[in-house]
Parts: C-alpha cells; structure tokens; sequence
C-alpha cells in the first residue's frame, strides 16, 4: 500500500509540475500595469463636480472633462472604455495584474478626478500606466500621438526618462500595426511633452497618455467605432507594454 501512495504522489508531481512552471512562463507574470480610460460617459450630466478644481502637481485643475466624440456622436469615454476592457483581455493573457482607473461607462457615473487617475498605481509600486484617449483635432488632422510628461521636479523629474522610453516604444507598436503620426502635432514626430496634466504630473511610475486618433476626422472615426479597430489599438498596446518590460 506504500508503494502505491508513493506511485501516487510521483503521478500527482510529474502531473503538476508543468502548469506551474506554464505560468511561470507568462511573459508578464508578476507585473502590474495600470490602465486610465479617458473620461466617464456620464460627465455631462455632473458639471458641477467635473468642473471642481484638483491638485494637478503644482497647480489646479478640473476634476476632469466630458471629452470629445466623432461627428455622428460616438463618444471618446466609449471609445477609450471599449479599448481598455481589450487591452486589459491580452495583458491578463500574458500574466499581468491589470489595475483599472474606472471600471464603468455609464451615463450615471461621472469622474475620478484627473489627481486620482494620475496617483492610481503609485502606492502598489505599479510597472506603468497608459492613459488612453483619442483627440478632437481639425476635420483635416489624422494620426496619432503619445503625450509624455515633462522634467518638472519635484513632480516629474524621477518618471520623465523612462517615461519618453515609454512614449517612444508605444510609437513604435502603433506604427507597426499600420498606423500613421499625428499630421497636426508640432513636430511631426508623434511624441509631445507637456507639464499641464494631473495624469502625468501626479505619477511616480512610468505614464504616457496616448490620443489614439482624431475622431473629428472621418478615416479614424471610422477605425475607432469598429470592433476590428478598436481590437487592433488594443494588440498594438499590449505589444508597447510588453517591449517596454522585456527590454
């Protein structure tokens, strides 16, 4: 009978020393990664609370904004949700621990505030965040661009490198997923620095907030209101998270 407990146990080992050592080889196993959907579907009906003033690293701030919407009314708060709950599928896939500013997109749900989004995952030591949105730019603007914080201590100064090295490798994910440079950013480059966002300024991890496109143009407001666009924002997401943490 020994012999046979001691058959048994080996089984039970040989048995469960693959699955283990599978999710060991989860490329992003261990990792937490924090992803801010811009705005809420819900801030248009709740003015007096988007427009309170926040902390926004040295100055203030409205709590946030109602954010755009292409022309025949799709809003951005939509469009960013739907893309976060795919991009937070394939992060979770590849091992990670996903950490969401909102979890709705409701018309009876306003906020957080832009100070709360931009401390969200500083206090569990969290790998980065991306904030995702897309522009209302001029009809004839199309593309893309990666806003990155500037080097503003005591705010910034720790998160501005490995934050451009963010910004630059979410660059390269979208544009090899077929995706062109805002043509309407100074620069041309797809990258913009700025020192006036809570979302950036309030983060002690690595943080970049993407515009995915300009819904006011007709070419990327028919990509974002698609299930295959927003399916390819999200592969080129997860490819960006993945490069930037394996380098």
């Amino acid at each position: 009978m020994v012999g046979g407990v001691l058959l048994c146990l080996a089984l039970v080992a040989t048995v469960a020393a693959p699955v283990n050592a599978g999710r060991a080889e989860l490329p992003l196993a261990g990792r937490i990664i924090v992803i801010d959907a811009g705005h809420q579907l819900g801030n248009r009906n709740y003015p007096a609370q988007i427009n309170a003033l926040v902390p926004a690293g040295g100055f203030s701030k409205p709590c946030n904004t109602t954010g755009t919407a292409t022309n025949a009314g799709y809003p951005e708060a939509t469009f960013t949700f739907r893309v976060t709950m795919r991009l937070r599928k394939r992060l979770e896939r590849l091992g990670a621990r996903v950490i969401l500013t909102r979890t709705t997109n409701r018309d009876d749900r306003w906020g957080p505030c832009v100070d709360r989004r931009g401390r969200r995952g500083n206090k569990v030591g969290a790998d980065l965040k991306i904030s995702i949105h897309a522009d209302g730019g001029p009809a004839s603007g199309r593309g893309f661009h990666v806003i990155a914080p500037t080097n503003r201590a005591p705010w910034t100064d720790d998160i501005f490198r490995p934050s451009r090295r963010l910004a630059r490798t979410v660059r390269t994910a979208l544009e090899d997923k077929g995706l062109v440079r805002a043509n309407y950013i100074a620069g041309g480059d797809g990258l913009d620095f700025r020192g006036d966002l809570a979302t950036l300024n309030l983060a002690d991890i690595p943080t970049v907030m993407v515009e995915l496109g300009n819904m006011r143009n007709a070419g990327d407001a028919a990509r974002m209101t698609s299930v295959a666009g927003r399916r390819l924002y999200a592969r080129a997401l997860a490819r960006a998270v993945r490069h930037y943490l394996e380098r």
